[in-house]
């Protein structure tokens, strides 16, 4: 647990292959004493969306610790317009097509924070019991349910749900939406690939999440997911505000990717 002065941040996260997968294509980082929490979901077979993702997380640990929200975020950018670089690098090395990842990204500066995404993984807030969800999903099914051009029980069913608008490494310059707010204590965030929304609904969430401390509330979201098939790669990070504490009991900075079973 980290804390400053105005917050202390518990985290937990949990990684998994999935039932059908062989290779683990997600990658994550929590760096609380940064105010960073990220989720990185890789498109394009092993030595690609792997790589990909992994190069999201590996430039965004770079960071460092900024003196602004407004630092944070160009350094955010600047990092992930280096990651987006070798992305495309590499993809021209393999010459097997566009490879690529879905971002999503938590940033917390004093008592705001910051969510930056590209593609189709999600940030939800869990407040005074109710969830909602911060980002909202690049992809052509929510495009057509925002131009109203299907209802959502179609797009439950829509045979190209999946198909995704906005990842890095797939345009010369990455393609973010960025939302904000102030942090509340008690606040509870939930950062994940669609590995886990593929399986478990809003209620599913909400209900874990708020029964369970961040690394329990994880690990069952993940337990739900496998025995619901897991028929993709999927990733948790759970972050809870709390109240500060005179001392910091320990402070977490973790690059952690699981790429085979």
């Amino acid at each position: 647990m980290h804390s400053t002065d105005f917050f202390a941040f518990r985290t937990g996260q949990a990684t998994d292959v999935g039932r059908v997968r062989t290779v683990n294509e997600d990658s994550f980082l929590s760096r609380p004493e940064a105010g960073l929490w990220v989720v990185a979901d890789g498109m394009g077979g092993h030595a690609a969306g792997d790589f990909a993702s992994q190069t999201i997380v590996r430039e965004l640990f770079s960071m460092g610790v900024p003196g602004s929200a407004e630092d944070m975020q160009a350094r955010f950018m600047e990092r992930l317009g280096r990651a987006n670089e070798l992305i495309l690098d590499h993809a021209a090395e393999l010459n097997q097509g566009t490879i690529g990842a879905t971002v999503v990204a938590l940033l917390v500066d004093g008592q705001d924070y910051a969510c930056i995404w590209s593609g189709d993984s999600r940030i939800y807030r869990l407040r005074d019991g109710y969830l909602e969800q911060q980002t909202r999903d690049h992809t052509e099914v929510q495009a057509l349910l925002d131009a109203g051009s299907i209802t959502p029980d179609e797009a439950a069913v829509w045979p190209r749900k999946n198909v995704i608008t906005r990842a890095i490494g797939v345009a010369d310059v990455p393609e973010c939406d960025v939302m904000g707010d102030r942090l509340r204590v008690g606040d509870k965030f939930v950062l994940c690939s669609d590995g886990l929304t593929e399986h478990l609904t809003n209620d599913d969430i909400s209900a874990i999440v708020g029964a369970h401390d961040p690394q329990g509330a994880c690990d069952r979201m993940i337990e739900l997911t496998l025995e619901r098939g897991a028929k993709d790669n999927v990733t948790v990070i759970v972050m809870q505000c709390l109240p500060p504490v005179a001392e910091t009991d320990e402070t977490e900075a973790d690059i952690e990717v699981d790429v085979t079973e």
